[in-house]
């Protein structure tokens, strides 16, 4: 059984983390007594971070690109010189799990001292352990974590589907002061990882004017990187709410993951794109509307327990303004018909 494990990965955002929670709880599964370091060998990692709290005991050491927390390009897989040395001042580990298939990063992990080795580079050329020769690689991230877990140790890891998640009393009770009970409450999160991601802010507005209409009431979730539209969301929907940007509730909290889940909880549906807060609210365990374009549903499916996926591909591309906004608003309506 090893005592210390490193794990590598490129980097986490906030959906990423949560696709890799279940690889990461089976990894304390596996190893109850090894010192776990993951390593964000690329850029930052959220769980050093605002996750930090979802990991404690988990995880017991985060290790971050340095060249993105500090400013220079000094990190691990990104240039060849680093073969010339021995990565993180000539450390060892008992197993080392390579969770990226790219060849530098691997062959630059592999200088580090270990007992095993484990990647899926190469078809596992470079493996201690290897799956059957006609095992293939699935899609879905979740699951390629967990086989990676499974071919490691040998035990089995299913894969969830949905994910539970313990959260503080104290958010849940600001969340309920926040969305009180009687109304409708249609969440909307227009944002996402870079706006190919997105669905037009106006096809946003036209939904949530949509969802009055039928008498419910817009819920516009919006991070740090969207509060500047929330007055165009006001204007054209003045009935919407905005509970991260009432009382400044987000900054409060440093607009913590676990809220926006508490949140979420009151909610009768919400739709969102493939984006960290999609991720949140099937968490949360909303009925999810999921909208995709450039990125691929089969990798980065949210656990919702109800879920609808609906890609911009079936409307004639992979830009995010083919879907129509009936589309989503009919999809609504029949989820919510099912549920009733």
């Amino acid at each position: 059984m090893p005592k210390s494990v490193l794990v590598y990965v490129g980097l986490d955002r906030v959906g990423d983390s949560l696709l890799k929670l279940p690889f990461v709880r089976g990894l304390r599964v596996a190893f109850p007594d090894a010192h776990i370091t993951w390593l964000a060998g690329k850029d930052t990692s959220v769980y050093a971070g605002i996750m930090a709290p979802v990991v404690e005991g988990l995880i017991d050491e985060v290790i971050e690109h340095p060249g993105a927390v500090e400013g220079q390009r000094d990190g691990i897989g990104l240039s060849p010189k680093e073969l010339l040395r021995r990565p993180l001042k000539g450390r060892d580990f008992d197993l080392i799990i390579d969770t990226q298939k790219v060849a530098l990063a691997t062959l630059i992990l592999f200088r580090i001292r270990h007992k095993e080795f484990v990647s899926p580079f190469g078809n596992f050329i470079l493996s201690s352990k290897k799956p059957a020769k006609d095992y293939k690689f699935p899609k879905l991230m979740q699951r390629q974590l967990l086989d990676l877990l499974e071919i490691t140790t040998g035990q089995n890891f299913p894969t969830p589907a949905q994910l539970e998640l313990e959260l503080d009393p104290a958010l849940i009770k600001l969340a309920a002061s926040a969305l009180p009970e009687g109304p409708s409450y249609i969440g909307l999160s227009p944002g996402a990882g870079g706006l190919p991601k997105c669905w037009p802010l106006e096809k946003f507005i036209a939904l949530a004017k949509a969802q009055v209409s039928k008498g419910r009431v817009p819920v516009f979730i919006l991070g740090p990187q969207e509060i500047d539209w929330q007055t165009e969301i006001a204007a054209a929907v003045p009935s919407a709410l905005f509970p991260l940007q009432k009382n400044k509730l987000g900054e409060a909290h440093n607009f913590a993951p676990q809220l926006t889940m508490a949140l979420t909880k009151h909610l009768a549906l919400a739709v969102s794109n493939d984006s960290g807060t999609g991720h949140m609210f099937a968490t949360g365990g909303a009925m999810l509307i999921s909208l995709f374009g450039r990125t691929v549903p089969e990798k980065f499916t949210p656990m919702a327990s109800d879920l609808t996926i609906i890609r911009a591909q079936d409307y004639g591309g992979r830009e995010m303004d083919l879907i129509p906004v009936d589309a989503v608003s009919q999809a609504i309506e029949r989820v919510l018909d099912q549920n009733a």
